[in-house]
């Protein structure tokens, strides 16, 4: 049993699958249940077995847009996975008890959902030099789970709040909340320089962009995607502030770009920070980015009951605050 359905062997060729498409994947297109199923396979491969016919749903061919229905047939060839030996190192943490510890971080569970209080440092998902991410991770620690997937993501460098969908139906209606800005996402950063005057919010399109180093960046430009933030003042210092964010879009970096673009980036950003800043909260303590995922705001997938999901920030970020506050509090609001 995998978390399609059954799966039985082709005794006509090793290695062949024919899996059997349950409830919980009804309506889902084919290419997408394929890089679901083959997890670590690349999408130019899974395509490529699509465009040769070696996948057949009911014995015939079909095409990646094709939506699959319950009882049918999805027959998968071999093909070499290559999340195996991520998956290995994560099997070998969580038998020696090297994750035990996410377990002690979650927040909200039931039989539709999960939210973690992710770490900082540690990656959502493996891939790009990171061998095993927290979803890897959490699948191994819990074997008998059918389905674990991230709702969203966060940075490696962010901590708080992390939505995991437990099953296909509900991975979906958490998709579609999140583009119909069904999902209030509340973060709490430490940014450069006093703030003046009250919240801001910024309505500013961001592209993603490969410069000739092959650093991965975000940027304010006409051509790329809506995205819109608030910004609200929590509590005023000398030479910082810590502000209250509220993403009303998801765009990869999204909170740093704005606030860089705003002339206050984010404390420990080394990225789009300011290197002074950043040497000054060093020498406060500040060891990682400054920015916690503290809260989330939404009605529950299924049952529709208003949650709302809170991350205490995490003991490091509370003792800059500390020697911060120690210096001397320009202002502080509730």
């Amino acid at each position: 049993m995998n978390a399609a359905g059954t799966s039985s062997p082709d005794a006509s060729r090793p290695g062949v699958r024919h899996v059997t498409v349950d409830a919980g994947h009804a309506g889902q297109r084919l290419d997408n249940f394929l890089l679901g199923t083959l997890k670590g396979v690349p999408r130019t491969h899974v395509y490529r077995l699509l465009r040769k016919g070696e996948v057949r749903v009911n014995k015939g061919r079909a095409k990646p847009d094709y939506r699959l229905e319950e009882g049918d047939v999805v027959r998968i060839p071999p093909v070499r996975q290559g999340e195996s030996a991520g998956r290995a190192l994560a099997a070998k943490a969580a038998a020696s008890g090297r994750f035990d510890w996410l377990e002690e971080r979650v927040l909200v569970e039931d039989e539709h959902l999960l939210v973690l209080d992710k770490p900082a440092g540690l990656a959502v998902h493996g891939g790009s030099g990171v061998a095993v991410g927290l979803i890897e991770a959490l699948r191994e620690l819990r074997p008998h789970s059918p389905f674990l997937e991230l709702a969203h993501r966060l940075d490696r460098d962010t901590s708080g709040c992390l939505l995991i969908a437990k099953s296909r139906k509900t991975l979906v209606r958490l998709h579609a909340m999140l583009r119909d800005g069904e999902i209030d996402k509340y973060y709490l950063a430490l940014v450069a320089g006093p703030w003046r005057g009250g919240a801001r919010r910024v309505e500013l399109a961001l592209e993603k962009n490969r410069p000739g180093s092959g650093e991965r960046r975000v940027e304010v430009g006409e051509d790329g995607k809506e995205s819109v933030s608030e910004f609200r003042p929590r509590e005023k210092f000398d030479a910082a502030t810590l502000v209250e964010v509220h993403l009303l879009t998801g765009r990869m970096h999204q909170a740093r770009v704005h606030a860089a673009h705003l002339g206050h980036p984010i404390a420990a950003d080394d990225k789009y920070g300011e290197h002074e800043f950043n040497q000054a909260m060093k020498a406060h303590g500040l060891t990682r980015l400054f920015l916690h995922a503290a809260r989330l705001e939404l009605r529950h997938p299924v049952g529709g009951q208003p949650l709302t999901i809170r991350a205490p920030l995490p003991a490091e970020l509370e003792r800059v605050l500390e020697k911060l506050r120690a210096d001397g509090v320009v202002e502080q609001r509730s």
